[in-house]
Order: structure tokens, then sequence, then C-alpha cells
């Protein structure tokens, strides 16, 4: 019996064996799965998919994974396989529905905007589609797939190329709400270079299960909530590169995970928080290039765990807290550019780990420890020169790759002749502010520094008389910056330099010729000559078919002749300030990436070449001002998208301004002041809701200043405008201001010391009317703030919206015909610095609120008709007789104060101003009776003066009479 069960059983188990056998041997791959993978193929140009062949199973090919049960492809992973092609709608990607992970990282696209047929994929946890030249606006539907964990959409930048400022990727409004709302399961999310251009919705800090999250360079600005910092369950947060995005560190709680928290390139301000405490697994703080202040707190020394640790660039105060030195974790610290001062505590030599140390640019006292060589992993260096001959306790520390010394006095270079004793140093930068105190330099001292590759020497005379050839001098340079070193010829060392990238000689006594061979180097990126007196160059004016340099700037030299452009792949070109003359040549419309390109304060004639269309899609600044140019400014703008600063003044532009303005979306400043446009106000750049600085001065800009809709100028971020010397003429309505949102609502004061700038990299400036002069802007703060409505025909009362504008600074009203009173509330203007309402027809008091404006410095209210005494405040008694007269109503003893006995005089008062009817018809009837005698008489003196007095008639009316330059 027993033998005939177990015979039974056999027979079973040899069926079930033999179908798990065949089970575990047979093709998994589904016949549809595969089909949907090999025409996916074919929509690519894949360079590594040999395993991809249609008779063997799928589930085996590279980047595949199969469910082992199923036999359903649930995961896909072609990251850096350098996929080349269009992603589109109808991919076949989108069959395989059920994929889990999705990895496309790493491959071109081509700039394909992200297909809204993802949602199809509705089981995916993981999907990754960075760093793929993808465009576009990100589509909501992604936000359906509310199995997500993982979600990465970031895109990087090249050092050299700078290619973010395009930020191709982009959301709507309604995409951080309901990302937060649909996605709560997810755990990683990198958005890192995204448009976002938004604040973040307080619904993040609902998102319990996020572990990471990365919204660096993504245009963040308002407030960021604190309580997403609270998240027990983040390890990650990384909120670089958001100038506008204001912030403070909240009270954390015991219970969090946090590994890594890093706001660099922010406005976040405030102090640290003793509860920083609490983050007892943190490794890495990063709060540099922001807005913190206060002490560094003692409890800082506890984070045990804590290997990165920068707080560089801030507005930190006090002595560096000895418990730094219980970090025996720490590899790199990072104070710089603080206000830190007294002595380094004693406890950094404790350090032992540390590889990185910098100090630059506060205010310590005292030396270095004497036995700073004990930190013996010490790689990089920066201090200032309170330590004295600094460079001489350096050098016992042969592990130094890397130093950087800012200097003041001659001890700091003591030991410089000796810096062969750091065998390993790869770089090093000095730089010297007090340029008569240094002895010459020999640069031969780093001739047998064989693994120099970066050197940076500012404000020390050098000498290269002893460098004979370039073996002389290290062959792997890398980077090479003689700044402000006197030097007179350039350093022909560097002629057979293969690996050199970065050659700056700015700020020297060069003056010849550009050699011909710089733009042959090999490896050679950037150039910056600028500030020499270099006057041509060698060779042909045509690119060099092997250049490869991206950035070059010849700013403030001496060249003469055409305008060379010495490579095809120019990403950067500032030729400003010297005396190129000819047209501009079309040889620029081939350098398709270009996105700097400043040829201002040139001798540069004809027009602007139409050609230049094809380089607006890349564009960020485009500077011609001051030279000769004539013409329209050409229609070419459509597509301008990046286009953040547009200066075509001191020209002799005419027509029209052209429509295709409008697709600036990213315009911050327009000037087309001091030409000759013909035109009406650009009511329709109203939609530029970027723009901050609009000038129109200068030209022959008619009409009224809003239209028969009633449709005011005002542009939300508009912080100064100048429309004066024109012919606008009509009245302002009482709620004309009333919509100047960046004039009228507080701005941060920590934007005191910020400039308006393009890309970081590019300084905007600009001359406008302050305190009766005109004034050079050579950089323009961000919170300066200028109405200059003056030389036109406005008339009626001045509107009492006005005193909205709590933050201007300057307002220019005169040689206009205002009439009625000086709105009282001008009292609500508690930052303006300086007021003209001269050359009106305003009558009645002065309002004796304005004597508390205390920031009113400059005042001028002559010439109009006002009456009673001036106010009793300070700035209106220190004011000039001349700010007051040609106003005989005007009396009191606060008046006699400022002229003394000395009455005002009476001039004779404006005609009224008359309609543009009765204007014109007069203005025909004196034609008409003039014509024949004006004709004759005109020619004779008009001869007599440009004969004999050609000086006075070209400085009285000619064009020196304008402002035309322009400092960076």
């Amino acid at each position: 019996m027993s033998f005939l069960f177990r015979s039974i059983c056999f027979l079973i188990l040899i069926p079930i064996f033999l179908i798990t056998f065949v089970s575990a041997t047979q093709h998994l791959c589904h016949p549809d799965q595969k089909d949907a993978l090999l025409e996916f193929k074919t929509e690519f140009e894949m360079v590594d998919s040999k395993s991809w062949v249609n008779k063997s199973d799928c589930c085996s090919w590279d980047g595949i994974t199969c469910d082992a049960k199923s036999g359903k492809v649930i995961g896909l992973d072609l990251s850096s396989i350098f996929l080349y092609g269009q992603l589109k709608s109808n991919s076949s990607l989108f069959r395989l529905r059920h994929l889990r992970d999705l990895n496309l990282a790493q491959n071109d696209f081509n700039n394909s905007p992200i297909p809204a047929e993802f949602d199809k994929l509705m089981g995916l946890e993981r999907l990754n589609l960075s760093h793929s030249f993808l465009s576009g606006q990100i589509p909501t539907n992604l936000l359906q797939l509310n199995k997500l964990v993982s979600l990465d959409l970031s895109y990087s930048c090249s050092f050299f190329s700078f290619p973010c400022f395009s930020m191709p990727l982009s959301i709507d409004e309604s995409f951080l709400p309901l990302l937060a709302r649909n996605l709560r399961n997810l755990k990683e999310l990198d958005m890192s270079s995204v448009n976002i251009s938004s604040e973040i919705p307080h619904d993040f800090s609902n998102m319990c299960s996020l572990s990471s999250l990365n919204l660096a360079n993504c245009n963040l600005f308002g407030e960021f909530p604190s309580s997403v910092f609270l998240i027990p369950s983040l390890q990650s947060i990384m909120l670089d590169g958001n100038s506008n995005l204001r912030g403070n560190l909240p009270l954390f709680r015991e219970n969090n995970s946090m590994l890594e928290l890093s706001i660099h390139n922010t406005s976040f301000s405030g102090y640290i928080p003793d509860s920083i405490i609490n983050l007892k697994h943190l490794t890495s703080l990063t709060l540099s290039f922001s807005k913190f202040l206060g002490k560094i707190p003692f409890v800082l020394g506890n984070l045990s765990n804590l290997s990165h640790l920068d707080l560089s660039y801030n507005n930190f105060v006090g002595e560096i807290p000895s418990s730094i030195g219980n970090l025996n974790q720490l590899t790199d610290f990072d104070v710089s550019v603080n206000k830190l001062g007294g002595n380094l505590p004693a406890t950094l030599i404790k350090l032992i780990e540390l590889r990185s140390l910098s100090l630059c640019s506060n205010q310590f006292t005292g030396s270095l420890p004497p036995n700073i060589s004990q930190l013996s992993k010490l790689e990089s260096f920066c201090a200032d020169s309170f330590m004295g001959a600094i460079l001489s306790s350096l050098l016992k520390i042969p592990s130094l790759k890397d130093i950087s010394l800012e200097c003041n006095h001659h001890n700091n270079l003591l030991g410089i002749e000796n810096i062969s004793m750091l065998p390993n140093l790869q770089s090093f930068s000095i730089h010297h502010n007090n340029y008569n105190k240094v002895g010459l330099v020999d640069l031969n001292v780093f001739s047998s520094l064989r693994k120099l590759n970066r050197l940076y020497i500012s404000g020390i005379p050098i000498s290269t008389a002893n460098i004979t050839s370039h073996s002389d001098f290290p062959s792997h340079l890398f980077e090479l910056r003689l700044l402000d070193c006197n030097l007179t010829e350039f350093p022909y060392f560097i002629r057979n330099g293969r690996s050199l990238h970065i050659l700056a000689l700015s700020n020297n006594k060069i003056k010849g010729q550009v050699p011909n061979w710089l733009w042959r180097l090999p490896e050679l990126l950037v150039v910056d000559l600028s500030r020499n007196s270099l006057s041509g160059f060698n060779g042909s004016l045509k690119a060099s078919l092997e250049s490869k340099v991206l950035n070059v700037d010849l700013r403030s030299n001496a060249f003469q002749g055409p305008l060379f452009i010495p490579s095809m792949f120019l990403l950067y070109f500032d030729g400003s300030k010297n005396n190129f003359t000819g047209e501009i040549p079309q040889s620029i419309c081939g350098l398709s990436s270009l996105y700097v390109l400043d040829l201002s304060d040139n001798n540069l004639h004809g027009s602007i070449p139409w050609c230049l269309e094809t380089q607006m899609s890349s564009l960020t600044a485009l500077n011609l001002r001051n030279n000769s140019l004539r013409g329209s400014l050409p229609d070419i703008f459509m597509n301008a998208k990046n286009l953040g600063s547009l200066d075509v003044s001191h020209n002799r532009m005419e027509g029209k301004l052209p429509s295709s303005l409008i697709g600036c979306s990213a315009l911050e400043f327009l000037n087309v002041g001091s030409n000759g446009i013909d035109d009406i106000f650009p009511f329709q750049l109203n939609s530029l809701q970027k723009l901050q600085v609009l000038v129109l001065r200068s030209n022959k800009f008619h009409g009224t200043l809003h239209n028969d809709d009633g449709f005011y100028v005002g542009f939300p971020q508009l912080k100064i405008i100048d429309v004066s010397h024109n012919d606008f003429f009509g009245t302002l309505p009482s709620d004309y201001f009333l919509n100047w949102t960046a004039m009228s609502s507080k701005r941060y004061s920590n934007m005191e010391h910020e400039y308006i700038t393009n890309l970081y990299i590019y300084y905007i400036s600009l001359d406008l009317m302050s305190k009766g002069v005109s004034m050079e802007m050579e950089l323009i703060p961000k919170i300066y703030t200028s109405i200059d409505f003056s030389e036109n025909q406005l008339h009626g009362q001045i509107p009492d919206s006005i005193g909205l504008l709590k933050e201007l600074r300057n307002l220019n009203m005169s040689s206009n015909a205002f009439t009625g009173h000086i709105p009282s509330s001008f009292a609500n203007l508690t930052n303006l610095e300086s007021l003209d309402l001269s050359q009106n027809k305003i009558s009645g008091e002065i309002p004796p609120e304005l004597g508390t404006l205390s920031s009113l410095a400059w005042i001028n209210v002559s010439h109009n008709l006002l009456v009673g005494s001036i106010p009793q405040g300070t700035q209106f008694q220190r004011q000039q007789c001349s700010s007051y007269e040609g106003n005989p109503g005007l009396n009191g003893p606060s008046l006699k104060d400022v002229c003394g006995s000395i009455k005002a005089s009476t001039p004779p008062q404006p005609e009224p101003l008359e309609t543009k009817e009765e204007e014109e018809t007069l203005s025909w009837i004196a034609a008409g009776l003039g014509f024949a005698p004006g004709v004759v008489f005109g020619l004779t003196m008009g001869y007599t003066v440009v004969s004999y007095k050609h000086g006075w008639f070209m400085k009285t009316f000619g064009q020196s009479k304008q402002q035309n330059s322009r400092t960076r």
C-alpha cells in the first residue's frame, strides 16, 4: 500500500516539477512588450543597444527589468546611452503600461516637450527625466501618477556656457499646489533649474513622506514656509540659487532626520537658532551668500557628525566659537566674507580631518596658531592679511594644494620665493590692495611647481623677464590671471600652452596688437584683455577656424578699425569703450549661441542688422549704446524670450518702436533714450511683467501717458521710468499711480548693496537726472526708484495717488505746465531724496507736512506760483535760495533764513498752455509770415555761427551736450 501511495505521489509530482522547470526557463518577455521596445528603438538613435535583438528574450536586454511572475516590463533604465531625437506623444514607450521605474536621464531629446501621455503609466513609482534637453511647460498630467515616490526633472549648468539661463522647463501656477495634494507618497523630488517663478505653497509641509527636496535655481520668490524644514522624514533640502527667496530657519525639533541643509545664494535672513543642536544627524550645513546675521552659535560644536560647514558671505559677527574644535569629522570649514573678528580659536588645530579652511575677508586679529602644521591633511586655505607673515607659516604644510591670500602689507609676501616647498600646490591666488607697498615679484618662482594649474595674481607688480620659454613654466596651467600687475606686453611663455582654458590680463599697461597665436591655443575658452591700451589685432580679421573661445572681454582699450570676432563659438562678447568703426559685421549673426553682446561706446555706424533675429532666442543682454547707428530699431524681438536688457540709447535711431518687443517676456531693462524715435507711449509693453527700468528720454515721443480706455502707465516691477524731454501732453488722472507696485510696496532692506544684473555676470548701467545734475549710475542699486516726467507738456494737477509710492527716491516733474496745489500726500514719500517741481504753474502753499521728510536732501520748487512760508523742516532750511526763486508769493521768516533780505525775483510767467490744435494753427501762421525773411536771415546767421563759432555751436547744440559715457 505504501509503495502504491509513493508511486502515485511520484506520478503527481513529475508534471508539477516539469511545469515549474519549464516556467523557470521559458522566455518571460511578452510579445507586445517586445514589439513596443523594438519600436521605441527605431524612434531614436540608440548608440548602446546591441543586446536589443528581436530573437532574444527582451527581459535579458540591457536596461530592462521584468516582473518574475508576469514577465511584464516593470523597469526601463536608458540613462546616459546617448538617445537622440524627439520624445513624441505617440511614442511606443507609453504602451508599457506596467512600468514602475523609468529612467531616461542624461540623453538628448532635442528640446521636445514632455508628453502629457506619461499619465498612461499609472503604475510609475520612479520617474527620472533629468538633464535630457526637454523643454516647455511640464504637463500637470504628470501629477496624476499618484504612486510616484521619486520624481527628477532637474537640469544642470555648464561652467563655461551657462546654459541654465534659458531654464528650458517651466511650470504653470497650479503645478506646485497640485503636486503637494496629489503626490502624497513622494519621497524624492528634484526640480532644480526648472523655471518655477512662484512661491512655495504651505501645503508642501503636509508631504509627510518627503525625504529629499531639491529646488535649487528655480526663480523662487516670496517667503519659504519654515514648516517644510520640520517634516520629520526630511533628510536633504536644497534651495540654492533663489536670490529672491526669503525665509528664516525654524525652531528645530528633536524628531528629525536631517542630513543635508543647503541655502546658498538666497535672501534668507535672521539668526541661526540654538535649536540647531537638535539636528544631531546633520553632516552638511551650507548657509552661504545669504543674509544671516548675529553670532555663530556655540552649540554648532555639538553637531558631531558635521563634515561640511559653509557660513560664507553673510553678516556674522563676533568670534569663531572655540566649540568648533569639537567637530572632529569636519573636512570643509568656510566663514569667508563676514564681519567676524578677534583671535582665531586655538582649538582649530584639533580639526585633524580638515581639508579646506577659508577665513578670507573678515576682521580677525592675531595670527595663525603656531602649530598650524598639525593640520596635516589641509589642502585648501584662504585668509586675509591679519596673520602677518602668513605664507611662511603655510610652507610647513606640504599637503596644501590650494592657497588664496588677501593682503594689504608686504609681510604677507614673505616666503613667496620659497613657494617651491609646496610640491603639491595646484592653485595659488594672491590679491594685494596696496600696490605701492609691494616689491616686484619674479614670476619665475612658480616655474618648479609642475602640478600648478591655476595662478591668480592681482595688485602685485610682476616680472616675466626670467621666463625665456614655455618650458620654464608649468605645462599643465589651466587658468592664468594676472590683473593689475603692471604688465606691458603679452606673457609669451603661454604661446604653446596646450592646457590653458582661461586667460585674464585685465587692468595692465599692455599696448600694441593682440598676437594672432592667442586665438589658436587649442583649449582656450575665456579671454579677458579689458582695461589695457591695446589698439589692434595681428593677422586676419576673420574668425579663426581653430578657435574654441567662448567668452571675450575687450572693453576699455584703444582698439580701432572694424570689429573683430575671434571665434564662431562666442557666447559672451564685450567690445565696449573702444574706437571700433564701420558697421556691425554680418559675421555676428553666425554666433548661434551668443547670450551677451556689448558694443557700446564705440563709433559704429550704419543700421542694426536684421539678421540679429537669429540670436534673439539666446541673447540675454544687447547693448549698442553710444554709437552712431541709424535707421529704425528692427522688428526682430518676437522670439527674444531670454532677453533681459536692451540698450540702444545715444544713437540716431528713428521711426517707431518695434511691436515685437512684447515678445521679450524676460525684459528687465529697456533704454532707447537720446535718439529720434517718433512714436506714442508704448502701452503694449505693460505685458512685460519683469520690466524694472524704462527710459524713453530725449526722443520725439508724443501723445498722452494714458489712453482713451483709461489704461495708465504702470508695470508691476517698474522702479525707474524716464520719459523726459519728449512731447507728451495731457493730464494725469488722480489714480494714475495706483498700480505702481514696486514703488509702493516695502522691499527688504537687505537689497541695499545689491545691483541690477543680467545672469549675475553682466552689470547694467544708466544715466539719469537726480538732484539737479546728470548722474551716471555705473551700478543700479535694486532699491533705487525714480520717476522723471520733466520737459514735456503735461498739465493739470499732480495726482494725489503719487503719495502711494512710499519707496520713491527721485521725482522730477519740472518744466511742464502742472497747476493746482502740491498734493499733501507727498508727506507719505518717506524715502524721497530728490524733488524737482520747478518751471510749472503750481499754486498755493508748500504743505507743511513735507518738513517731516528727513530723507529729502534736494528740493527745487522755483518758478511757480507758490505762496506762504516754506516748511520748518531742516531739509527745507538747507536748500539754496535758487530752489525757491520765481515765486513772488513766498515769504515769511523761514524764507528769509534761507535767502536773507534778497527778495526772490519775479521772472516772466510762461504763456498759457494751448491746445494741440491752437499750437499747430499758430505755428503755421508764424511759419507763413516769417518764411521768406527767415530763410535769408537763418542761412546768413547759420553760416556765420558755424564757420566762426564752431566750438560754441557744437558745445551748445551738438551731440557733445549729451552724457554718452558708460562705465561698467
